[in-house]
C-alpha cells in the first residue's frame, strides 16, 4: 500500500539517496523539507525531481508552525528525520549550529508530530512511525576490540556526536512519556555518490584529481565501518515499514577499514582509472601527506548488524571494494555536480583544527 513520506534533511547526502530510491524503488509518496543549507542541494535529485509523487518544501525544522501546517497539508504515514548538522570538524569550529539543528531542531520536530499524532482517527495511528537516523559515534571510541550493539552505553567525543546523542535521547523519551511510536537506527561511516566534499572519500577524491595533498590525521590508523549509501537507505526503509516501535536497529557495512587504506586504495583505484595524472605525480599516493589529529579524534567504529539482519533480513549488498569503485567512477563522470556543489561556503580546505 501506497505510504506518504515526509523526510527531514531530503537534499542532504543520505537524505537524497533515501528520496530517489523511495520514488525509484518502492511507489511511495515522498514529501522533502529541506532548509538547503551548505551540504543540502537539489541538483542530487535531478533524477526524480519532476515525478508525480515527490515534492519539495523548504524550511527549518526549529520552526514548529511550519512543520506542523506541512503535517496537516500531506497527512504522512511516516516521518523520516535525517535533517542534521553532520561533520564533526565543522562541529569543533562552531558547536551552536550544531545544538540548535540538531537538539533543538528534533524537539520542535518531535512536538509537531506528537500534536499531529494526536490528531488521526484510530487506524492511521496504528500505521503511523517516526523513525529517527542517528549515528554509531554517539557511543564514542571503541578500542581495538569488539563491535557496537544496540545496548552500548552513550560516550561521545565531540560536539556533533554529543548534539546526536542528545537527540536520540529525546527521541527514545517521546516514546516513553508521550507513546509517540519510534524507531531509532544509528549508521556507520556513509559513502557513496552524491557525497559532499568535505568528507573523507569525495576530499581524497577531488585533491588527487587536482594534484593536492591528501592529508591524513595522525597516523592514519583510525578505523571505520563503511556503508554504501544505497544499501543504508534500503536499511532505513525497511526499519521504518517494518522496525519494532521503540525499538533501534544498529546499519553497519560490515566493512571495517582504517582511514590509510581507504585513501591508498582510492589511490590505487585512480592510477587505474585515470589516465592524465596531474603534472609531476605518477603514483596517487605521493600526494599523502600527515598531519596533525583532530581534538577528541576517536580511534575506532565498528557495528554489530546482527539484529537488523536477523529481525528485518537485511544486510549490505556492496563490499568495501565494489562500492569504492562505483563511487570512485560516479565522481569521476559528474565533476560538474562536484562544482556546483562548492559554492564558496566550503573549498576543501582544513576545518576543526582548533
Amino acid at each position: 500500500m501506497n505510504k506518504t513520506i515526509f523526510i527531514t534533511g531530503g537534499a542532504g547526502f543520505i537524505g537524497s539517496a533515501l528520496v530517489r530510491y523511495l520514488i525509484n524503488d518502492t511507489g511511495n509518496t515522498v514529501i522533502n523539507f529541506d532548509k538547503l543549507t551548505y551540504a543540502g542541494n537539489q541538483e542530487s535529485l535531478k533524477s526524480i525531481d519532476s515525478d508525480s509523487r515527490y515534492s519539495f518544501e523548504r524550511g527549518d525544522i526549529c520552526d514548529r508552525t511550519l512543520v506542523t501546517k506541512l503535517f496537516e497539508k500531506y497527512q504522512p504515514d511516516y516521518i523520516m528525520h535525517l535533517a542534521a548538522e553532520s561533520h564533526v570538524d565543522r562541529s569543533i569550529d562552531g558547536p551552536g549550529e550544531f545544538i540548535t539543528t540538531n537538539i533543538v531542531g528534533t524537539y520542535e520536530l518531535l512536538e509537531a508530530a506528537r500534536g499531529y499524532y494526536s490528531s488521526l482517527d484510530e487506524n492511521k495511528k496504528a500505521n503511523f512511525r517516526f523513525h529517527h537516523i542517528s549515528t554509531d559515534e554517539v557511543y564514542g571510541d571503541l578500542g581495538e576490540v569488539g563491535l557496537f550493539t544496540e545496548e552500548t552505553s552513550y560516550e561521545p567525543s565531540s560536539p556533533y556526536s554529543a548534539s546526536k546523542a542528545s537527540s536520540d535521547h529525546l527521541v527514545r523519551a517521546w516514546y516513553r512519556t508521550f507513546n509517540l511510536p519510534v524507531v531509532v537506527s544509528n549508521c556507520s561511516n556513509n559513502y557513496g555518490p552524491y557525497h559532499f566534499p568535505e568528507k573523507l572519500i569525495p576530499l581524497m577524491i577531488l585533491n588527487a584529481l587536482e594534484g593536492k595533498s591528501l592529508p591524513i590525521y595522525g597516523d592514519g590508523k583510525q578505523v571505520r565501518d563503511w556503508l554504501f549509501v544505497e544499501d543504508h537507505v534500503k536499511a532505513l526503509y525497511r526499519v521504518v515499514s517494518e522496525g519494532r516501535i521503540g525499538e533501534t536497529y544498529n546499519v553497519g557495512g560490515f566493512n571495517e577499514k582504517q582511514n590509510i587504506e581507504v585513501v591508498k586504495t582510492i589511490c590505487s583505484h585512480l592510477n587505474e582509472l585515470v589516465a592524465d595524472k596531474p603534472k609531476g605525480i605518477s603514483d596517487f599516493a605521493e600526494l599523502i601527506t600527515y598531519v596533525t589529529d583532530r581534538p577528541g579524534h576517536d580511534l575506532r567504529y565498528a557495528i554489530n548488524a546482527s539484529k537488523i539482519n536477523k529481525e528485518l533480513g537485511w544486510r549490505p549488498e556492496e563490499t568495501f571494494q565494489s562500492g569504492i569503485k562505483k563511487t570512485i567512477e560516479w565522481y569521476l563522470e559528474n565533476l560538474d555536480w562536484c562544482r556546483n556543489v562548492q559554492d564558496g561556503s566550503y573549498q576543501r580546505e582544513r576545518l576543526g583544527n582548533s
